[in-house]
């Protein structure tokens, strides 16, 4: 077992939380996006067969024999048929990921796009209208999924041990985000 980067005593209770060595993706999980990017040196998001990012564009806004649009253009309709929002990484000594951009222009660029298509949300929600504020609300949602992708690249992953007089009793993995967060609260709440 690797060493602990936490360890705590409670209510008799030895509680570690360590590096979670063997994380699983969180785009693996039921997200409500689609995280679509290309790389040459990693697979990043979700799997899909666009060949690059003008195509994703033109199947998002269902253009058809206006392939001479910009990719700003094409941006801009697809805006109208889903709640799309770019990626962003950085590459220096590890990676991370975001949907504002980074203030590096040798190591950092854009690598794809996060989005859900308008009868999606419709699907997901049972509505039939997508309002502006219910958009906002959505892009959160993505910005989320992002942050949470991100503690994944970063290496932000934890699981904890829970031991009773030098014995485990339990343990748990797969927890993304600070340690001292939701991780340590659900060892407590374990032994509680």
């Amino acid at each position: 077992m690797e060493t602990p980067i936490h360890e705590e005593i409670y209510r008799d209770h030895t509680i570690k939380i360590i590096h979670d060595p063997d994380p699983e993706s969180p785009r693996n999980y039921d997200n409500l996006s689609t995280m679509t990017c290309w790389h040459g040196r990693y697979r990043l998001g979700d799997k899909h067969d666009h060949d690059d990012p003008r195509d994703l564009l033109i199947g998002l806004s269902e253009v058809s024999g206006e392939t001479d649009l910009s990719i700003n253009d094409l941006f801009a309709r697809a805006e109208q048929r889903a709640v799309i929002l770019p990626l962003y990484l950085y590459d220096h000594s590890g990676i991370t990921m975001n949907t504002t951009g980074f203030h590096c222009p040798w190591d950092s660029g854009q690598v794809g796009y996060i989005f859900v298509t308008l009868e999606d949300i419709r699907k997901e929600y049972g509505v039939t209208r997508v309002s502006k504020n219910m958009r906002a609300k959505i892009a959160d949602h993505l910005r989320q999924e992002v942050v949470t992708y991100d503690h994944y690249l970063t290496g932000n992953c934890y699981g904890f041990v829970v031991e009773k007089d030098d014995e485990e009793v339990e343990s748990c993995w797969g927890f993304l985000g600070e340690y001292d967060g939701y991780c340590l609260a659900e060892a407590k709440s374990l032994v509680n």
